[in-house]
């Protein structure tokens, strides 16, 4: 009698924990004791997704995975079964199956191999997101994992966003910028997404990747998966990791001559009508120089070839790029080509990034001032009939104060329009007095018509921080704003935006700005040799201060690569101990402002067209169009 109260009380226990689960929590114990008595089936990652995945509704082909669709993401998901390869390493474009790939080794693992494993995303907002966006629908959908992992709804502790159990193991999730969550377990399998936007240290604690990695070290048969969208050139963490792998690209076969090749950026060509629509594109044969089309190249026989052999340090790695993807055709990446490169070096950039799979290179380390000097021409007028908006940046030292006013067309195609130096005790407010007239003026376009500066960014770094806190605040109905520079490779454009005292009872906004950023994009766009998108007009008037002192200020700097405890950062520095860097500064300053101002192009473009610059800026006010 006892003992069936004992027993009843033992299930009672068991049912309040799990409510309404407590169906699933005995199966779930049968599903364990028939495992126990059966052999573990012998799969591959890519055999077992294939006999047991289910994609959900949302997903672009739902329904039963299929291996055959990415038949890249074979060899990338068998590479886990092999008992030589310890690191598997893709570097690749977006879209193209990579974090399904990493899905199903999870869900192998959970199934066929338990253990404790640790998957590691840029940020614990990434992996929140992932958890139950990704990870919650796939253990859902997919019944052999369903069984072994509890609802997330249910009362169970054993399941929460970060952490899930099952027998035999768990799976914990932790963002790469949380140092504690990275050290706190041993770990036999670690999956580490996008390790290119990871932060370049874990707080204090060093580099995440190298952090997470020792949470493998007490296991012999360890694997670490790392896959990430590379980004900058000598800043990329993936690239480094691909480069000492096997170096494996995904090749097709040419129904010509038989020899395997990658689908190269270099190796597409494309045509256009006289709309300049795209209309065929082909990619040419390294071999034998035949060309032909997308359904051509993929209808035939396609394979991994790996440049080196499996190494010591038994890392694999694999390159892959949108061209092998079946959600994107190659005229979509082409347009996206041309589109992207319209939108200047940003958005040329991402799509080297995001579609090509390849890092961005730096044009140009170092530029000769030369280079640009021969570069000046004559203007129309005072400002040119390209221009549709001016902003000014501003440096101060101690004896004097030095601001560029630049115009600005779409896609930051810029143009000189004054460099001015006021000299005088920048302590005493008259020097200060002669900055705030010249930023108010009006300037003229070549038939009488006006502009004037829309917003001016003034560093207040130096000796002279309350002189300028002052002075913005004095002229904070022309958009004169106080801005304070971050180094730091990553450091967005406008990193932030503060409040700051400049007496007991006012206040004004003080922008912090990613200087290492502005700088980068300047060079870039200093190097851009057609007019258009990014590229710079200076003036031949010898009045307007381009002088060979500028220009040699304008490139004072150039970037080096550091390294900082292994860590790779890019710096900039002057090409001499005495340069005068000024010219440079508030040519960083003036972009950082016309960046923060986000105009709206094809407004001002057809605006532009019909009245002045003024009158449009007090039509745009009226209708309420703040952001112009």
């Amino acid at each position: 009698m006892h003992d069936k109260s004992k027993s009843k009380k033992g299930k009672e226990q068991i049912k309040a924990k799990y409510g309404n689960d407590f169906r699933n929590f005995v199966d779930f114990i049968s599903e364990i004791r028939l495992k126990s008595l059966c052999p573990r089936e012998k799969l591959t990652v890519s055999e077992w997704a294939d006999k047991y995945r289910e994609l959900p509704r949302i997903a672009a082909l739902p329904g039963k995975w299929r291996t055959s669709v990415t038949p890249y993401l074979k060899d990338i998901q068998d590479s886990f079964n092999n008992p030589f390869v310890r690191h598997i390493v893709v570097m690749s474009s977006a879209q193209v199956g990579k974090t399904s790939a990493i899905e199903n080794m999870i869900g192998y693992s959970i199934d066929l191999d338990p253990s404790s494993i640790m998957l590691v995303m840029p940020t614990e907002l990434d992996y929140e997101s992932f958890s139950k966006e990704r990870f919650a629908p796939f253990v859902s959908d997919t019944k052999v994992l369903h069984v072994k992992i509890s609802d997330a709804k249910s009362k169970s502790t054993s399941n929460t966003i970060r952490e899930k159990h099952f027998a035999g193991g768990f799976i914990t999730m932790a963002g790469a910028n949380s140092p504690a969550s990275l050290a706190s377990k041993a770990i036999s399998k670690l999956f580490l997404d996008e390790v290119d936007r990871y932060p370049k240290s874990a707080g204090s604690e060093g580099d995440p990747v190298s952090l997470a990695t020792k949470r493998t070290q007490t296991f012999r048969n360890a694997k670490i998966v790392m896959c990430s969208t590379p980004t900058v050139k000598g800043e990329s963490r993936i690239e480094v990791a691909y480069f000492a792998g096997t170096r494996g690209k995904y090749c097709y076969k040419c129904p010509s001559c038989g020899s395997y090749q990658s689908i190269t950026w270099s190796s597409v060509k494309f045509e256009r009508d006289d709309n300049l629509e795209v209309t065929e594109v082909n990619c040419v044969c390294n071999s034998c120089g035949v060309l032909y089309d997308e359904y051509e190249w993929k209808s035939s026989n396609q394979k991994w070839i790996h440049e080196r052999e499996l190494k010591a340090n038994k890392t694999i790695s694999f390159h892959l790029n949108e061209f092998s993807s079946p959600w994107k055709s190659w005229k979509e990446i082409v347009i996206d080509f041309l589109e992207a490169k319209k939108g200047g070096r940003e958005q040329l950039q991402v799509w080297t990034n995001t579609s090509l799979g390849e890092t961005w290179e730096e044009s140009g380390e170092n530029l000769e001032d030369s280079v640009l000097i021969d570069r000046i021409e004559h203007y129309d007028g005072e400002v040119p009939s390209g221009v549709l908006i001016l902003t000014a940046g501003v440096d101060t030292q101690d004896d004097r104060i030095e601001c560029e006013v630049v115009g600005w067309s779409r896609g930051f195609e810029s143009w000189g329009i004054a460099y001015k130096r006021f000299y005088g005790d920048t302590s005493k407010p008259d020097v200060w007095k002669e900055l705030s007239n010249y930023l108010s003026q009006d300037f003229f376009y070549s038939d009488g018509k006006s502009i004037k500066i829309t917003a001016s960014f003034v560093d207040s770094g130096g000796h002279r921080t309350s002189e300028v806190y002052k002075f913005c605040y004095d002229n904070r109905n022309s958009n004169v704003y106080a801005i304070k520079g971050y180094g730091g490779s990553g450091v967005p454009i406008i990193k932030s935006y503060s409040e700051v005292k400049v007496n007991n009872t006012s206040q004004i906004y003080l922008f912090s700005i990613g200087v290492n950023t502005g700088k980068s994009d300047i060079f870039s766009f200093l190097k851009t040799e057609d007019i258009g998108s990014g590229y710079c007009h200076f003036p031949n008037n010898p009045e307007s201060g381009y002088d060979s002192i500028y220009f040699a200020g304008l490139t004072s700097e150039r970037r080096v690569l550091r390294h900082n405890k292994g860590i790779p950062r890019f710096e900039w520095k002057k090409v001499s101990s005495n340069a005068r860097n000024e010219p440079f500064d508030c040519r960083n300053y003036a972009y950082a402002a016309v960046y923060f101002l986000n105009p709206k192009w094809d407004i001002l473009e057809c605006l532009s067209d019909n009245a002045s610059i003024n009158e449009n800026r007090v039509k745009r006010s009226k209708r309420g169009c703040a952001n112009i």
